[in-house]
């Protein structure tokens, strides 16, 4: 297939086209030929360096840039300039590459580390991501030590900060080395902090207010006895240290999204009692979808107040409707570490033989349990090994494996894999579809060599749900190994067993994922026009969505002809592809690319482009996107006609819960905000499109959500008051506006009676409107349903708005974010002002008013607020 090339100067001849995908192109192929055409490349380098540094260039194509340079300058012995260029690359830059220039790169990037920790003011985050990029736990911790020892607060609130950003990359291996390698304060105190080193996972069962006390209590007993003794800066790194224990162990980061959740929560009940008012008693996979639909839209929310109401319609759940139902309290409660076992009790296998209980609701318990402590599953992971090694019920069995897997993300924990696998052993179709997705989820991103293991039980067992899961593990376990996947990749595609080549497809994915590896494209596209089994060419195109993700504007365009395929699988694969890589991002083309899709003649087609639709529109505003509206009203319409088939109402139904997910204060995010994968998200999302086969996985999808909050603290991590500008007017990110009436009476246009004194106050009111409009030209007449909810209140809108810490920023918001400068906190830092902000109190004497108390939090407050509730079902059945 490889063409040989005598001579790089026709495409250099390029990079001086106008169009940009010459440019494009040119980069792309000289890249992969530097090594052979150096000395002529070489002499274009200012063209290349260009650019690399024109702004109006697409980010891609300026990364490519960059490389080209790095790579000319490494050849010409300029380490340096080759080092600074590769950075600018992004994840162009393949540190797992086994190459020369690579491994010298990286020893000079480990030398680069160490001069600017000597700088009289080192870039501590950058540092960091740049040490985490390196995987050195070791020099993350000794820099975190380095700046809590310090006198200065300022330096414990970059270190806090520095470890909020280590947690959002979702790395949590790399997490718990760094905090077990703090150092405890010196001489006797060392005692009485360890033993809050090793609550700090099994309190996650406690109350959030007891983790904390507890460490706290150990603390101050010392400060009684020994603590005296202790040198004062010593008892400061003390209480420093349990704080940033805390965030890297995530439990800080979760207790804050929770409690901003839950006060923000903005889901409108309306449009699920409409769901559930339109959909037939007897269509369980509707009913179904609703609960689906449910949990989605509260996810992280700890409200349950829809299933609350409806106790009696919700009853109707049987066998694994009820594993479903009671799994979706786990999507609701997620991040509750610390109630989330007391929360579930009531489901759960009781001790002992035989609970009583059904198998289902106890199956779906254990899930919820790992979907509440997916990758923070410290507390968590003995009661779901207990649980699963106690019983031979497979349903039970099939809860608790995804229940570990997820609550073990990435921990590649020995004993765990040999209990799984024990589960793989008896050969049950059950059970042994979710032991092969566990040990995948166990074993992510690990390479492992137990990949060989699962290959060849994949090839002895007769179980088609086993072989797929298996698949799908398999493909988890080279999340990210790039190249080093190959020879795995290449065993599984050219197999004979299509499930065992789908699972081929995904290892394609995850082992390329946000790379946009040229290579991996063509393999991805190859395999969906050519293979005789549809489900491989589905997943081949929903596969190139993992790769692209990083440059989500390159899909539309790549999978442009597949969605108009005569094959309807390779248009679902297409629209799944879209979804996944334009998720949140409202990309114009990506929503045309869709808009024919929900239309398509083929149901499942149609279910698969609402999904991805939902996933792209996803905290998009109608002002900012009219067809954001369209869509919610064309929902709407699918959901209400008697006459719209299963599959389709299945999907509008869960894409309401989707653009509405976690209380409309989430979006789906797979890349943190310094460009590193979100490993649990993407993971999350390839286990969530296997819903085809297996819909209890739909849940997988919230392991994606991030929450669109800004959440200032102080030194105390708490939430102080603090306002800042958003320089855009409100409609521009306002929350869709809730629905009024049930849409259902809406549809019936009874005749009704019209008094004169009313018809002459509407004759007037037009009259005025005119006069209005006149003066705005025929804009505003565009759309007649769109002006009436729009255009009366954007008529005097203000130009910006006040918003208050905490508040909900939308990623396109971001760049409109200003601090006030009369403002008496600052952020420690420069980037973009979402997720966790540490701020800098300019006037620490006044006394601070705090916005988040530890009152609302998702425990207590939901608890306490949602109490007076359950006799409401009865006022509902009367």
């Amino acid at each position: 297939m490889a063409t040989m090339v005598s001579s790089a100067g026709g495409l250099l001849a390029m990079l001086n086209e106008t169009h940009p995908m010459l440019k494009f192109h040119a980069l792309s192929n000289l890249n992969a030929v530097v090594d052979y055409f150096l000395p002529e490349i070489s002499t274009s380098v200012p063209i290349i360096e260009s650019l690399y540094e024109d702004e109006e260039f697409d980010q891609r194509q300026r990364q490519l840039a960059a490389l080209l340079v790095s790579k000319v300058f490494y050849y010409l012995g300029e380490l340096n300039d080759s080092l600074s260029y590769a950075l600018g690359a992004g994840p162009l830059f393949d540190v797992s590459e086994d190459s020369d220039y690579i491994h010298t790169l990286l020893v000079v990037l480990r030398c680069l580390v160490k001069v600017y920790q000597k700088l009289p003011s080192p870039d501590y985050l950058s540092i960091c991501q740049c040490l985490m990029f390196l995987d050195e736990p070791e020099a993350v911790a000794s820099i975190l030590e380095t700046l809590l020892r310090s006198e200065s607060k300022d330096d414990a609130l970059l270190a806090f900060q520095i470890a909020f950003d280590l947690v959002e990359n979702e790395h949590q291996a790399f997490l718990l080395n760094v905090r077990d390698r703090l150092s405890n304060p010196r001489s006797q105190p060392s005692e009485s902090v360890q033993p809050g080193n090793n609550d700090t996972g099994s309190a996650q069962n406690e109350n959030p207010g007891a983790s904390e006390d507890a460490e706290m209590t150990d603390g101050s007993h010392a400060s009684d006895g020994s603590l005296n003794e202790m040198d004062p800066i010593e008892a400061s790194y003390a209480e420093k240290l349990t704080k940033i224990k805390g965030i890297l162990s995530g439990e800080t980061s979760i207790q804050l999204t929770l409690q901003f959740l839950y006060s923000h929560n903005k889901s409108d009940l309306l449009i699920l009692k409409t769901i559930k008012q339109s959909v037939e008693m007897r269509n369980s996979l509707c009913h179904s979808a609703t609960i689906y639909a449910n949990a989605i839209m509260h996810a992280g929310t700890t409200v349950d107040t829809f299933l609350r109401e409806n106790l009696d319609w919700l009853s109707r759940a049987t066998n694994w409707a009820k594993f479903s139902a009671t799994a979706g309290l786990g999507v609701i409660h997620r991040g509750h570490l610390q109630q989330g076992r007391s929360l579930m009790a009531p489901y759960l296998p009781q001790s002992g033989a035989g609970g009583g209980g059904s198998p289902y609701s106890e199956g779906g318990a254990l899930y919820a349990l790992g979907l509440i402590h997916a990758n923070h599953g410290e507390g968590i992971k003995q009661f779901l090994r207990d649980s699963l090694c106690s019983t031979n019920v497979e349903v039970i069995q099939h809860g608790a494996c995804l229940g570990l897997g997820l609550a073990s993300l990435g921990t590649a924990d020995e004993d765990i894999y040999n209990d799984i696998k024990n589960v793989l052993y008896t050969d049950s179709a059950v059970a042994g579809e979710a032991a092969g997705i566990s040990m995948g989820l166990l074993m992510v991103g690990t390479a492992s060599e137990k990949a060989s293991e699962m290959l060849a039980y994949a090839h002895e067992t007769q179980h088609e749900k086993i072989i797929r899961g298996l698949a799908l593990g398999i493909a988890l376990t080279v999340y990210g190994r790039e190249e080093e996947a190959d020879t795995l990749i290449e065993q599984m595609t050219r197999d004979q067993d299509p499930i065992l080549r789908y699972g081929g497809m995904y290892a394609l994915a995850l082992a390329y994922q946000g790379t946009a590896n040229n290579k991996a494209i063509r393999q991805l596209l190859h395999f969906a026009v050519s293979d005789v089994s549809d489900d491989v060419r589905r997943t081949a195109v929903l596969a190139l969505g993992f790769v692209l993700y990083s440059q989500p504007e390159q899909t539309p365009r790549i999978v442009s002809l597949l969605s108009e395929s005569y094959n309807p699988h390779v248009r679902y694969g297409a629209a799944l592809a879209v979804g996944i890589s334009c998720a949140g991002t409202g990309l114009s083309e990506a929503i045309s690319l869709l808009e024919p899709l929900t239309s398509d003649v083929v149901d499942f087609v149609r279910q698969g482009a609402l999904i991805a639709m939902a996933m792209v529109m996803v905290q998009i505003s109608e002002t900012s996107d009219s067809r954001v509206g369209a869509f919610r009203r064309q929902l709407e319409k699918i959901i209400l006609d008697k006459h719209e088939d299963t599959m389709s109402k299945m999907g509008a139904i869960l894409a309401s819960g989707i653009v509405d997910a976690g209380g409309r204060n989430v979006t789906i995010r797979l890349l943190s905000k310094t460009k590193h994968d979100k490993v649990t998200a993407v993971v999350g999302l390839a286990v969530f499109s296997q819903f085809w086969y297996w819909y209890p996985l739909i849940y997988f999808v919230s392991l994606s959500f991030s929450p669109t909050a800004f959440i200032g603290l102080n030194y105390d991590l708490k939430v102080p008051k603090l306002e800042f500008l958003c320089q855009a007017k409100p409609s521009m990110f306002e929350y869709p506006r809730p629905t009024t009436v049930p849409t259902a009476t809406s549809t019936v246009k009874l005749p009704t009676a019209v008094l004169s004194t009313s018809a002459k106050a509407k004759a007037r009111a037009k009259k005025e409107a005119e006069q209005k409009s006149s003066g705005r030209g025929k804009s505003s007449a565009e759309k007649d349903g769109d002006s009436m909810q729009v255009d009366s209140p954007s008529e005097h809108e203000a130009s910006f708005e006040i918003l208050t810490n905490p508040a909900r920023v939308v990623p396109a918001q971001e760049k409109f974010i200003k601090f006030l400068e009369e403002s008496r906190y600052v952020p420690v830092k420069l980037a973009p002002p979402s997720g966790f902000v540490l701020l800098k109190d300019l006037r620490p004497t006044e006394p601070e008013v705090l916005s988040l108390t530890d009152t609302p939090s998702g425990s207590t407050a939901a608890a306490s607020s949602e109490d007076p509730q359950p006799p409401q079902p009865f006022e509902y059945a009367s």
